[in-house]
């Protein structure tokens, strides 16, 4: 499940046409949408994509088909499903296991996240099953081991704002903003802030420097049962909560399905491990740690530009 992190965005207006924003609620969370005057005609059209992606990746959702998969074990799936699955698979081998949309048997048999919530004994969380490799699927269907269940939450939302992307760009639109809670991607030019949990001054300020840019984030502080030691935030090797960071946002020109996915997946890992796998990777990184120290990645200035 994805952290409900807002990132305020201010939006850098065109001289010629401001941007008009319209807002929803999907995929548990507020949607946002900002384009052009010229282009407003795409609202629909892009809210209804955001629409069916929710149906087709949903848990919660009886009509989606990975809700069936859970409950049944094996399910008919769309285009949509299909792709989540595939992009799965490539971030599980990524992440070397970190990150694992089998964790569903923690956050949804045991916490609960999102509805009845509770804190599972140690026993429940050793008997659980996370088998990642009992997920087989083609592009029509798919199947799921007893005792596993799958949550996309991990990247659903990065996912939600690709697909509406991808509609935008096939329809010539050069500037717009697509949010859902922590996931944006821009469409022309941008400033954002990163909400600071701690303060009313943002962790940072920055303008981004390319045509089209993504920004993800993920943290323990604001999705949790009692505290914050049991958030939802799950290693999927020790089923155990994550206590290292507070909230690591990255910034890329990757798709948001990676970024959202990699940043699930660093979070979960042991420190030293998680900035080794964001430094190879293709972005840049702000880290809050769990004793409040700020880390910024040297190389941001070849992303964005920093405001005072």
């Amino acid at each position: 499940m994805k952290l409900l992190f807002v990132l305020f965005i201010f939006l850098c207006l065109n001289a010629e046409e401001a941007l008009q924003t319209r807002t929803k609620v999907l995929m548990s969370t507020f949607a946002t949408i900002s384009l052009n005057e010229s282009n407003k005609g795409f609202f629909k059209g892009a809210f209804t994509i955001l629409s069916t992606v929710d149906t087709s990746l949903s848990s919660y959702n009886q009509n989606s088909p990975i809700y069936k998969l859970n409950k049944n074990k094996k399910a008919d799936i769309n285009l949509y499903a299909y792709e989540a699955l595939l992009l799965s698979q490539k971030y599980y081998i990524k992440s070397a296991g970190y990150f694992n949309i089998a964790i569903g048997s923690v956050t949804k048999d045991l916490y609960r996240f999102g509805e009845d919530e509770r804190v599972p004994r140690d026993w429940e969380l050793n008997a659980s099953d996370t088998s990642f490799d009992t997920l087989t699927f083609d592009k029509h269907s798919a199947k799921l081991g007893q005792g596993v269940k799958i949550d996309l939450g991990g990247f659903g939302k990065g996912y939600g704002v690709d697909r509406v992307v991808e509609y935008l760009k096939i329809n010539n639109v050069k500037k717009a903003r697509v949010a859902l809670s922590g996931d944006i991607r821009c469409l022309g030019i941008c400033e954002i802030s990163i909400n600071n949990p701690y303060s009313d001054i943002a962790l940072l300020r920055f303008i981004t420097r390319k045509e089209e840019m993504a920004t993800s984030t993920s943290g323990n502080y604001n999705h949790f049962v009692g505290t914050e030691n049991n958030n939802h935030l799950i290693n999927p090797k020790t089923k155990q909560s994550q206590k290292t960071f507070i909230s690591i946002t990255l910034i890329s020109t990757l798709p948001n399905s990676d970024v959202d996915a990699y940043a699930t997946a660093a979070s979960v890992m042991p420190k030293e491990l998680a900035y080794k796998f964001l430094d190879s990777l293709d972005l840049a990184y702000v880290i809050l740690e769990s004793d409040r120290k700020l880390v910024i990645s040297e190389n941001i200035s070849l992303y964005v530009n920093v405001q005072k």
